[in-house]
């Protein structure tokens, strides 16, 4: 009995793998569901060639066109005036920018006037005596004589035996020892140039200023400059007088340029050349950097798409009748976002946005706004 319970039980667990055999076979052959018919919506433009403008990018950095490095030439030290020398402080055209002190050069060039008045008025007996004739107009340079003031030019001397006897008695030498120590003694004081602002100082009240020592910088902030490097193939749409757009970094202002110089050099290294835009305005600061759009040629029959359409820099993918295609166009000009090709039939449907996973022969629908108000 037991022997037959058995073998029942055998026939019973093989028949079960049979049938989960089976199951498991039938389960793996059956056909997965197809995807390859799902539809994408896109996006799309109606491609319109016209005249597309050539716009070149460039930037750099703005420097006012009137600065000037303040050096000294004398040496002294720094004395307090009616502005303090501290960046950002403005002053007008002929302003005290600075003074160095001058007690002991202004004392000498005191002692030299004075040693010029001397001499010429050791000479007037003779001139009387032997020069009658010019007596008058050497005792009304001796009466106008002030040493407090600079000096006048010497009388103008009528022939050549005044003018012998005048420079052996070294009143030529020491009237131009005079002139030389007065054009020293100015550079004691420094006055503004133009109107403008102080960017830069280096000394303070009381610092000991040696010759040939920079003091600082002044500008004047209402010109500016800025060199562009372009490449030599558009040399030719360059001019002086040219109008350019200058923007920010933010695009969120913007100045109007005009082109004032071009260097005639090529650049070996980079084959480019160098043009130089002034612009005016407000809230211009020197060392801002700026974004300059140049204008070229305009290129006909031509359309500008977003840079990231193109496919390899000849493909584009356009809809016909629900199905993708790729096109192939030709690449005229390319800016930091757009690029403007060429090659394109007006009224083609080109895609507007890029499509994740698209190919060649992808089904597709045209997203339609609708524009029914209900």
């Amino acid at each position: 009995m037991r022997k037959i319970i058995s073998v029942g039980l055998a026939i019973l667990l093989l028949v079960g793998a049979v049938i989960l055999a089976k199951y498991l076979i039938d389960n793996k052959q059956k056909p997965k569901p197809r995807f390859d018919r799902i539809v994408k919506t896109v996006f799309t433009q109606e491609v319109k060639n016209s005249s597309v403008p050539i716009i070149i990018s460039t930037n750099g950095n703005l420097e006012a066109k009137n600065k000037v490095e303040l050096f000294s030439e004398v040496q002294g030290v720094l004395k307090s005036s009616v502005k303090e020398f501290k960046p950002g402080t403005r002053f007008s055209k002929g302003e005290i920018l600075l003074k160095i002190n001058s007690d002991e050069f202004y004392a000498n060039l005191q002692a030299q006037k004075s040693n010029l008045f001397n001499v010429i008025t050791s000479i007037m007996p003779d001139i009387q005596l032997d020069y009658s004739s010019e007596y008058n107009k050497w005792k009304s340079y001796l009466e106008g004589f002030d040493i407090e003031k600079p000096i006048k030019a010497l009388p103008k001397t009528n022939s050549d035996k005044e003018k012998f006897f005048i420079s052996g008695r070294g009143i030529f030498s020491s009237y131009f020892t005079v002139k030389n120590l007065e054009v020293k003694f100015n550079k004691y004081t420094l006055k503004a140039p133009f109107s403008g602002i102080l960017t830069e100082a280096l000394v303070n009240r009381g610092t000991l200023i040696r010759s040939g020592q920079k003091l600082g910088e002044f500008i004047d902030p209402s010109v500016y400059e800025i060199t562009v490097s372009v490449k030599s193939e558009f040399r030719n749409l360059l001019q002086i007088g040219k109008q350019v757009e200058l923007t920010d970094l933010e695009r969120e202002n913007s100045w109007v340029g005009k082109v004032v110089r071009i260097n005639g050099k090529v650049d070996t290294s980079t084959q480019t050349i160098k043009a130089y835009i002034q612009v005016k305005g407000e809230e211009l600061k020197d060392g801002q950097y700026l974004e300059v759009a140049l204008q070229a040629k305009s290129e006909e029959n031509a359309f500008e798409v977003s840079r990231n359409l193109l496919i390899d820099n000849s493909k584009l993918y356009v809809v016909k009748d629900s199905i993708l295609d790729i096109v192939d166009v030709n690449l005229v000009f390319e800016n930091e976002k757009t690029v403007v090709v060429k090659g394109l039939t007006n009224g083609t449907q080109l895609l507007a946005k890029a499509v994740p996973g698209a190919y060649a022969g992808m089904l597709v629908r045209v997203f339609t706004e609708n524009k029914n108000k209900q």
